[in-house]
C-alpha cells in the first residue's frame, strides 16, 4: 500500500460526553463490531461481569467513571481506527480538552432521557471553536427518554449544531424495536438479547413494503413511515464537505449496551469521516502528505504496567513515516532520540510497531525526558502548541502518611504530575508542596494511585489560594517587592517557574494594581 493510501484509510476520533450518556459502553461496542475484541464488557452493569476495555486503571473499574483518556486501534473493513475514549467528568476536563488537540473527528453520546447536559455543552464548544466534524449518537434509547423530534431540537438549540438525522428509531424504551438506517436505506431488527455479542439481524430494504408488518405492529410501522417523510422534508440532506467543515452534524440513534444501532454509526463513520488533517503549527500549517515527519505528545501516563512502573508517552503522528530505531530532534531539549520499542495499544495491552503513518498514536517508553506539548520531528525546529493548560482551583498541602516511603512518595507525585492530572507548587517559604488540581475528585485518584501503583500514602491538608498565577517581568525591584510582601503566597511550579498563589479574586486585582510591571498569567507558558 502506498504511504498516500495509508494515511487515507485512517480514522482518528475522539468520543465525548457527559458522565455517564454511555461513552465508554459506546467504545467497547465499536471494538466488538470492529472484531478488536469478542466480548464486550460495560462500566457499571450487574449483568455484564467483564469491566471495560478502555477502563483499564483499577480505581476506574472500582468507581465506574473513565478518568483518563484511552488509546485503542484497530482494522475494520480496510479501514485503521484511532478511538481516543475521553473522561466525561468534568473534574477530567483538561485531559480530554488536550486530547481534543489529537484527533481529527469527534462521536458525541447523548443520553435520550437526559438530553444536553453541561459537560457535553462545554465539549461541544471547543469542537465548534476549533470546526472539528461532529457526528451525534443518541444513546440509551432501550430506556424511556424524550421524543426524538424534540430532542434534536435541543441539541440544535443547546449546541449551536446544525443536524442531519441518517437514523431513526423505531419506537423508544418498552416499545424500541430497532433503528431504520437512512444512510443505507436498510431497517436492521436485532434478534435475541446477548448484549455482549454481535447478533444476527434481518434487513428490510423498503420500509413501505408489507414485510415490515411481520417485525412490527402496524401502528409502528405507519408511525415510522411518517417520521421519516418528515426527516427528510424537515432536515437537510447529507453533504460531506458541510460535515467536514463542522458545519453539519449527522445523528444516528441507538443503544449502546444492546448493540442497537452501533454496526451502522461505524459503517458510516469510515466511509463519511475526514482522513488525518493539516495541523496548525507555530511556524507553519503542517500537511499530513509531507515525506517527512512530525508529531507531538499530547498525553503521558505512568504506570501503564503495574508491573514494570513502566512510563508513555503518546505521540500523535503529524507528517511523514514515524519508523523504529531512527533519529528524530526533541524540539525543546534540542537532542537527537530514537525508539527501539514504540508501541500501538489496544487499551492497557500493547505491541511494538515498526512504523506509523499520520492519524496513528504511538506510545513512546518515556524516561522523564517528555512534557506534554513536546514536538518532535525529522530536525525541523516546530512546535504543536495549541494544547491548552488550565490554572488550577482547587489546591491542598500534600503530606506523607508513611516517612519509610518518602521516595516512593516523591517519586509517585513527579510521575503523575507529568501526566498533566494536577499541577505541583513548592512554597518558597517553606518548601511544603502544595497540588493544585481543575477538578476535587483528582485528589482521591492521585491518592488511590500512590497507594496502588507506588506503594506511598499520602494525606492532605486545605490550602487556601484561588488561582495560580505564573509570572512575567523585566522590573527586578517589583518582583523583588513582591516576593517579600507575597512570600506566604510564592511558589515554584515542577519547571522552576516563579508563580503566585492568589488567595482571592480581590487580593489578585489589589496586587496587580500595586505592581503594574508584572504580569500575572492563568497559562503556564511551556
Amino acid at each position: 500500500m502506498t504511504f498516500e493510501q495509508e494515511i487515507r484509510r485512517r480514522r482518528t476520533f475522539g468520543i465525548i460526553s457527559h458522565p455517564d450518556a454511555g461513552k465508554t459502553t459506546l467504545t467497547e461496542k465499536l471494538l466488538l463490531f470492529g472484531g478488536a475484541i469478542q466480548e464486550a464488557g460495560a462500566v457499571k452493569s450487574n449483568k455484564i461481569k467483564k469491566a471495560a476495555t478502555s477502563d483499564f486503571m483499577e480505581i476506574e473499574r472500582q468507581r465506574g467513571i473513565s478518568v483518563a483518556t484511552s488509546v485503542l486501534a484497530f482494522e475494520y473493513k480496510g479501514y485503521k481506527i484511532n478511538i481516543l475514549d475521553t473522561p466525561g467528568h468534568q473534574d477530567f476536563a483538561e485531559d480530554t480538552y488536550r486530547t481534543l488537540t489529537a484527533v481529527d473527528s469527534v462521536i458525541v453520546v447523548i443520553d435520550v432521557a437526559k438530553g444536553v447536559e453541561t459537560q457535553t455543552e462545554k465539549l461541544v464548544q471547543v469542537c465548534r471553536m476549533r470546526d472539528i466534524p461532529i457526528i451525534v449518537f443518541i444513546n440509551k434509547l432501550d430506556r424511556e427518554g424524550k421524543d426524538a423530534f424534540d430532542l434534536l431540537d435541543e441539541i440544535e438549540q443547546k449546541l449551536g449544531l446544525r443536524l442531519c438525522p441518517l437514523s431513526w428509531p423505531i419506537g423508544i424504551g418498552q416499545d424500541f424495536e430497532g433503528v431504520y438506517n437512512l444512510w443505507e436505506q436498510k431497517l436492521k431488527f436485532y434478534l435475541g438479547n446477548n448484549k455482549q455479542r454481535v447478533n444476527e439481524s434481518v434487513e428490510i430494504t423498503d420500509i413501505f413494503s408489507d414485510d415490515l408488518n411481520d417485525f412490527i405492529t402496524e401502528r409502528q410501522a405507519e408511525k415510522l413511515r411518517e417520521e421519516v417523510e418528515i426527516v427528510r422534508e424537515v432536515y437537510p440532506p447529507f453533504d460531506r464537505d458541510a460535515y467536514l467543515k463542522g458545519q453539519l452534524s449527522p445523528v444516528f440513534f441507538g443503544s449502546a449496551l444492546n448493540n442497537f444501532g452501533v454496526a451502522e454509526l461505524l459503517d458510516c463513520f469510515v466511509e463519511i469521516a475526514p482522513w488525518p488533517q493539516p495541523k496548525k503549527a507555530d511556524e507553519r500549517i503542517v500537511d499530513p502528505f509531507e515525506p517527512k515527519f512530525t508529531g507531538f505528545i499530547f498525553k503521558i501516563h505512568a504506570n501503564i504496567d503495574p508491573n514494570h512502573r513502566s512510563r508513555i508517552a503518546f505521540v500523535k503522528v503529524v507528517s511523514g513515516k514515524f519508523e523504529r530505531n531512527k533519529n528524530y530532534l526533541h524540539v525543546r531539549l534540542g537532542k537527537t532520540m530514537k525508539f527501539s520499542s514504540p508501541n500501538m495499544f489496544l487499551a492497557a495491552k500493547k505491541e511494538v510497531v515498526d512504523e506509523a503513518y499520520p492519524g496513528d498514536i504511538v506510545g513512546l517508553p518515556d524516561s522523564g525526558n517528555f512534557r506534554i506539548g513536546d514536538s518532535l520531528s525529522e530536525g525541523e525546529i516546530i512546535h504543536f502548541r495549541d494544547i491548552p493548560s488550565f490554572s488550577p482551583e482547587h489546591f491542598r498541602f500534600i503530606n506523607n502518611a508513611d516517612p519509610l516511603k518518602a521516595k516512593q512518595l516523591a517519586k509517585g507525585i513527579d510521575q503523575l504530575m507529568d501526566e498533566g492530572v494536577a499541577q505541583l507548587f513548592t512554597l518558597e517559604q517553606n518548601g511544603r508542596k502544595v497540588i493544585g488540581t481543575v477538578g476535587a475528585l483528582q485528589y482521591d485518584v492521585i491518592q488511590y494511585r500512590l497507594e496502588h501503583e507506588y506503594g506511598a500514602r499520602c494525606t492532605y491538608e486545605p490550602f487556601p489560594a484561588w488561582k495560580a498565577c505564573w509570572i512575567q517581568t523585566d522590573n527586578e525591584a517589583q518582583l523583588a517587592e513582591l516576593r517579600r510582601t507575597k512570600q506566604r503566597n510564592m511558589a515554584r511550579d515542577k519547571h522552576d517557574r516563579l508563580v503566585f498563589l492568589a488567595d482571592s479574586e480581590f487580593n489578585l486585582q489589589m496586587t496587580r494594581e500595586k505592581f503594574p510591571d508584572i504580569q500575572f498569567t492563568f497559562k503556564s507558558n511551556d
